[in-house]
């Protein structure tokens, strides 16, 4: 029997059904819905760290203990997860530790394109690339069988058309259910595993030795694959492109790499030899085609195909005809109709608690050193109340940054509250150190927003759905030694407005927490605003909100009762006192 599932469902399901029994992650696209999946298995133990790292560091202990383990990440968490990545390399894993990391051509939902099959090079470790979502699912079993056969961590690495598009897998046997029973003592073995410089130079040669071993693995490995076919053009591909690469060259002849670290020299030499001419297809960096050029054989790639944004079966074919290797198709005397979709600006959802924030700030003209979430849609115009945008966690040392530098303007920091759990803490504690006097705004909508709603430390339920501590933001903030510290609600514009006046006048290092549930997520629903036509002077002040219920129309404004939230700050804004309002959130 088989079932339609998306390479993430395929690789919760590969986990289950290949013993995983530890399952630890950050939430990030297009990586999220992994976990989420798994933790529906029975006999798993899953749960949300608060970043990468310590979502690895609890891999690679449970992996230490000798149990089959995973760890999940989009491709920017790998940065955060590298320290563990690296010391797990020379220690070993002892169980099977397989990390998923999610690629994200084209920036769907991410700050940069980045190719983490150099991670996997410079680490040092294996790495499996699944073209489907059956090969999802089969790849986890074999990247524990690496695992625990080299004792090394394995990636397995997806994009996001894998992460995301659904394709047929194959149903297995259900695995019997064991009881849980207590593992045997830890194995103490401190030359392994204590990473202090003389360990770690009796360890650096395991590790270049275990890379020989993997070589000449994948030169036998049915990952790595000829699929013999016309031998003008040979075409080495993995992942994703070999479905692309498939469709525009069907009688080609391929070799298609399920393993892309390392990789199979002798095999490609063979290929090589078989076709007139090696043409590499691969998303993004050249990875692939730079290790077969310095093999010294001719290969040409990225002259052809472009290493940006995301591959399709329509770009790599206007490249191959571009460069000859296909002729075009002739053209059809049946028009194609055409169909020109509105343009769908970002924006906050209607009744977020973020726009009352970033409305204040753009009315008050500070300058506004951002974050990664869903608030990072406060650089969207109308609000335009954004001004920088790194990674997680930045915006509070950019802000210490340009405060100590001496620039004039009035600035604070944003931070959601998911994201101040990720990678926050650190740099506000850098400001009261180094005697700084940023203002840090937290977002605080109890929940990880951006990425579906999932749990973090301050949402008191674990990813299980357990009740669990719920960490007070204002109170760790106390502890670790702020004075000046308020509370306020994102709906009460004149009190935010006061507060944020009065932390930028204050010489003092100080927290600012708007708290309110994300919308969404806590389903709130109020009464809709009504308004007067007869007051209503149309001037638009409401529409500087970027609301979506909010439209102008000839005479005045109006309020589409389906898509309002009754969050009521377009009745704050209201000039005229045209919007009424039965009751407004506090």
């Amino acid at each position: 029997m088989k079932k339609l599932m998306s390479g993430n469902e395929a690789i919760a399901y590969g986990a289950y059904l290949s013993g995983v029994k530890v399952g630890s992650a950050y939430p990030g696209t297009p990586s999220t819905e992994i976990m989420e999946n798994f933790v529906k298995y029975p006999g798993v133990y899953t749960e949300w760290a608060p970043n990468e790292k310590v979502a690895l560091d609890v891999g690679v202990g449970s992996a230490y203990a000798g149990t089959r383990t995973m760890v999940t990440m989009k491709h920017v968490g790998m940065n955060v997860a590298a320290d563990p990545l690296f010391y797990v390399s020379y220690t070993g894993s002892n169980g099977g530790l397989v990390i998923v990391n999610a690629d994200d051509p084209g920036m769907h939902s991410s700050q940069n394109e980045q190719d983490n099959r150099n991670y996997a090079k410079f680490a040092k470790v294996p790495m499996l690339e699944p073209a489907d979502s059956e090969e999802a699912k089969q790849y986890v079993g074999v990247a524990l069988e690496i695992s625990e056969t080299y004792d090394t961590p394995v990636i397995l690495r997806t994009v996001t058309r894998i992460s995301h598009s659904k394709s047929a897998v194959e149903i297995e046997p259900e695995p019997p259910l064991v009881e849980k029973t207590a593992l045997p003592a830890y194995q103490r073995n401190p030359g392994k595993y204590v990473m202090v410089p003389a360990n770690a130079k009796r360890r650096h040669p395991v590790v270049v030795e275990r890379q020989k071993q993997l070589s000449q693995y994948a030169e036998n490995s049915p990952l790595n694959r000829i699929e013999p076919g016309d031998d003008r053009i040979g075409i080495i591909t993995a992942g994703i492109a070999y479905q692309y690469a498939r469709e525009v060259f069907p009688t080609a002849s391929f070799l298609k790499l399920g393993m892309v670290n390392p990789l199979p020299e002798q095999l490609i030499r063979d290929f090589a030899g078989q076709v007139n001419e090696v043409i590499v297809i691969e998303e993004l960096e050249p990875f692939i085609e730079e290790h077969v050029r310095l093999m010294g054989i001719a290969v040409r790639g990225k002259e052809i195909f472009p290493n940006i944004d995301e591959f399709s079966p329509q770009i790599v074919r206007e490249c191959a005809i571009a460069a000859g290797l296909i002729e075009a198709e002739p053209a059809s005397d049946t028009p194609v109709p055409r169909f020109d979709l509105p343009v769908r600006p970002p924006m906050l959802c209607p009744g977020c608690g973020h726009r009352g924030v970033f409305y204040t700030l753009k009315q008050l003209g500070v300058l506004v050193l951002g974050d990664i979430g869903c608030y990072t849609l406060g650089a969207a115009p109308p609000l335009a109340a954004m001004h920088t945008t790194g990674c997680m966690g930045a915006g509070i040392g950019v802000a210490h940054g340009i405060d100590k530098a001496g620039v004039i303007d009035r600035c604070v920091a944003i931070i959601g509250d998911s994201t101040f759990f990720h990678s926050g803490i650190n740099p506000l504690i850098n400001v009261l150190y180094n005697q700084g006097t940023t203002t840090t705004i937290v977002l605080d909508n109890r929940v990880t927003a951006m990425t579906g709603h999932q749990m973090h430390p301050g949402s008191g339920r674990t990813l299980q759905n357990k009740e669990t501590f719920q960490v007070n933001i204002s109170a760790l903030a106390r502890g670790i030694g702020y004075e000046k510290i308020d509370e306020v609600s994102p709906y009460d514009l004149d009190k935010l407005s006061a507060v944020v006046e009065d932390h930028l006048a204050s010489k003092l290092p100080s927290l600012i927490v708007v708290k309110h549930p994300c919308v969404l997520y806590a389903r709130e629903k109020h009464p809709v605003p009504v308004v007067d036509p007869d007051t209503c002077v149309n001037c638009g002040t409401c529409l500087e909100l970027g609301c979506s219920p909010l439209t102008q129309e000839e005479d005045s404004i109006s309020i589409n009762p389906m898509l309002c939230n009754g969050c009521g700050m377009c009745a704050q804004t209201c000039p005229t006192g045209a919007i009424q309002i039965a009751e407004i959130n506090s």
